[in-house]
């Protein structure tokens, strides 16, 4: 008879996102995330398949929480958007949280974009890694996207702008944000580049 699985799955991938994050996958051995997640290689390959199967099945969990994260912050009625827009620009100073039951990231490359991370080193070789890096960038750009439409509505942007042109850009500038403060910039000047994108909305154009 099998034994059952006696160890929490979701801090298990969750433990194992911290390492890829700070190691990226490459520099992530099997025995970095058994030491990590507490689980021996043999667990690690019976439940997961080895590294790429903890890899995927964690930025599976990462674009769950993504999907309810950022939707739920940037969701609300159309008189609060732009503040809400305004206080994710901020939020991405201290870059992406890792999950609430792991230490949190020991400096700031560490909390980059766990999608973007993987994309940039071996999206270009993993259809699968692309694909989830993918749907994590979707339904973040499809939330802020919204959030400017509803800004629009309420009049603090200009009508005429284009929501996911708007999205790309302050996507474009948080996940650029990642890259700086791994370079070693500090919350000052990760602040000040979040409030000049900020700036760079299109408000209405009065007569």
């Amino acid at each position: 008879m099998a034994r059952p699985r006696s160890f929490d799955r979701d801090h298990v991938l969750h433990a194992a996102e911290r390492q890829f994050r700070t190691s990226g996958y490459n520099g992530t051995s099997v025995d970095d995330i058994s030491a990590a997640t507490g689980l021996g290689r043999g667990s690690l390959y019976g439940a997961f398949d080895g590294k790429h199967g903890v890899l995927l099945e964690a930025m599976a969990g990462y674009f769950a929480r993504l999907a309810q994260g950022p939707r739920k912050m940037l969701a609300g009625p159309d008189e609060g958007a732009l503040e809400r827009l305004h206080q994710y620009l901020l939020r991405a100073v201290h870059g992406v949280p890792l999950a609430a039951d792991v230490p949190p990231a020991s400096d700031r490359a560490g909390a980059a974009c766990f999608a973007a991370k993987m994309a940039l080193e071996i999206g270009a070789s993993d259809a699968e890694v692309k694909r989830l890096a993918n749907d994590c960038f979707s339904v973040v750009r499809a939330a802020v996207a919204e959030c400017v439409q509803a800004a629009q509505r309420n009049g603090d942007i200009d009508p005429d702008a284009d929501p996911d042109d708007l999205a790309y850009l302050l996507l474009t500038i948080i996940r650029g944000s990642d890259v700086v403060g791994a370079y070693g910039h500090g919350p000052d000047r990760l602040t000040s580049i979040a409030e000049s994108a900020f700036a760079l909305l299109p408000r209405p154009r009065h007569p």
